[in-house]
């Protein structure tokens, strides 16, 4: 705390040794110095909270007292000052008496409109001395220098893990105490923070505000595009230093790495148990949660690390009834030699997550939870329901750069893009012949072992695919899904209507090399190479 000379002259001469900010009086100094230290020495008796300085406390203690407290008849909130109280009524009237007089736009208080006009003077008046940024509000310009400072003030009483900002703290320590403030009006569910509660409400009305300017794929987050626009360039920002592999998303990098660490991040702590709990017999449970102060999640006797980021814990059985457990999903308790430990009652399949295998489940039960609005048919996962809403729109946001034809998933662009390289990594070990898929070389084996697997329930008729076994049915149904435009003839498959369409063009694509007749079809034009013979 230093006094600048000539304070006769100066209004302000008590300055922070900060940020800068001036004081009438080194009393002002001292309550502002605690906003950089975050000591709060005056301490609230009945909830504990901390303040600065003694009249926020008093100003607070109303809300426990009720005194000189004035209720707001719109939203029922209790105002402790009749100057707050005021403020805080414009904000339901919608009434701004503070204009700006170069955009116009309206403010509740006039502090407000000063910071405001900031933006059209470009007046900065904090200044970072790192980086040179300047800023026009005090708590930005602070909250920016915790940035290179790498300063924590607001430190958690239960962990100890610290914060730069206030307002974070006060979310992380909702982690300790349970609390969700936020519930979702729609489905009950509770929330730390209102941005999740808003980003969560976004499930249910199925806005996704951030689009992709290349595909116009939308997201319900900022860092979901952010890590989706990496599809469309090389860039794989994520690099392992261990085997200077390279990944497009750091959960990729962090999954990779434990395979050199050998890292198992579910893993019971305690040692008290018998040598016979690990075993095949031992079920995965989902218990309540409680904090400890030790900085150590504590589930029922086990213990995980803090980096789990949805705790999970080993239940013993005697214990297992105070648990919530999942239907059908146990996960074998020695996760050291399980690389996939969810595993599947009725089949036995195994999965890395719990949210995988429910879906998984859904295979055995039926359950289909996802029902598309149009038609009426229903899909086990929301992703599968996305893509078929396709269908109805016709949305097809994967463009090809180098034809410009355009596909309703990824996967189909990726596939087609090999018909430009003509690459065909996928080779037969039987006869050579290369394709362009794994799933067409599974296929074409099925040439050389006879194997049919798809099979025609009524006339017992073997296929190689299932494509082709669809096809056949049409036979015996009569269901005839290809219409042509001009005449509305009926095809069962798309190629013959391909065909079909040549007769209203007068298309004849099949060309002799010998006399240069043309063809519509290539069986005729097999057909005419006999004359040549």
């Amino acid at each position: 705390m230093e006094r600048n000379e000539g304070t006769s002259t100066m209004e302000k001469p008590w300055k922070c040794g900060e940020c800068g900010k001036g004081f009438g009086s080194p009393s002002k100094l001292e309550i502002h110095r605690r906003s950089h230290t975050g000591e709060r020495p005056f301490t609230c008796t009945v909830c504990g909270k901390g303040f600065t300085n003694s009249s926020n406390l008093l100003r607070h203690q109303h809300i426990h007292t009720e005194q000189s407290s004035v209720i707001c008849s719109v939203c029922g909130k209790a105002i402790s000052q009749s100057s707050s109280f005021q403020r805080h009524q414009q904000t339901h009237s919608e009434e701004r008496p503070f204009t700006c007089s170069i955009c116009g736009k309206g403010f509740t208080q006039s502090s407000y409109l000063l910071t405001h006009q900031r933006i059209h003077t470009r007046e900065s008046l904090f200044i970072c001395s790192f980086c040179g940024e300047g800023f026009n509000r005090l708590p930005r310009f602070l909250k920016h220098q915790r940035l290179h400072t790498g300063e924590s003030p607001y430190t958690c009483y239960i962990c100890g893990k610290g914060f730069n900002r206030p307002s974070k703290l006060l979310t992380h320590e909702r982690i300790h105490t349970g609390e969700r403030p936020f519930g979702c009006s729609m489905c009950g569910k509770g929330f730390t923070n209102s941005s999740d509660l808003l980003t969560h409400q976004r499930v249910h009305t199925g806005e996704r505000p951030f689009t992709c300017s290349i595909c116009g794929k939308g997201f319900t987050r900022s860092t979901h595009l952010q890590t989706h626009q990496l599809v469309h360039t090389d860039q794989r920002p994520f690099k392992c230093y261990d085997c200077e592999k390279t990944f497009k998303s750091k959960k990729d990098l962090l999954t990779h790495q434990r395979v050199h660490s050998g890292e198992t991040p579910f893993t019971c702590s305690e040692e008290r148990h018998s040598p016979g709990i690990h075993t095949s017999e031992f079920t995965m449970q989902l218990p309540d949660v409680r904090p400890y102060a030790g900085g150590v999640w504590e589930f029922s006797g086990c213990a995980l690390s803090p980096m789990v980021l949805e705790p999970e814990a080993l239940v013993c059985p005697g214990e297992a009834e105070a648990a919530i457990g999942v239907s059908n999903m146990e996960r074998q308790k020695d996760t050291r030699t399980t690389k996939k430990p969810w595993k599947c009652g009725d089949c036995g399949k195994g999965f890395n997550c719990p949210s995988q295998l429910e879906a998984h489940r859904r295979t055995h039960t039926g359950e289909r939870p996802y029902t598309c609005s149009v038609c009426g048919r229903g899909f086990t996962l929301l992703s599968s329901l996305r893509l078929h809403q396709r269908v109805h729109t016709d949305e097809r946001p994967f463009k090809c750069s180098d034809c410009g034809k355009c596909f309703k998933i990824s996967p189909d662009l990726i596939k087609h893009k090999l018909v430009h390289t003509d690459e065909r990594p996928f080779a037969c070990s039987q006869c050579e012949k290369r394709f362009r898929q794994s799933s067409h070389l599974i296929q074409h084996q099925r040439i050389h072992t006879g194997e049919r697997p798809y099979t025609c329930s009524m006339c017992g008729k073997g296929f190689t695919s299932s494509s082709n076994l669809v096809t056949h049915q049409r036979i015996h149904t009569g269901e005839k899904i290809f219409t042509c435009s001009v005449c509305g003839k009926g095809f069962s498959q798309s190629s013959n209507l391909l065909t079909h369409q040549q007769v209203h063009t007068g298309e004849r694509p099949f060309t002799c090399s010998m006399c240069g007749k043309r063809f519509a079809r290539s069986s005729h034009l097999l057909t005419h190479h006999r004359v040549h013979k």
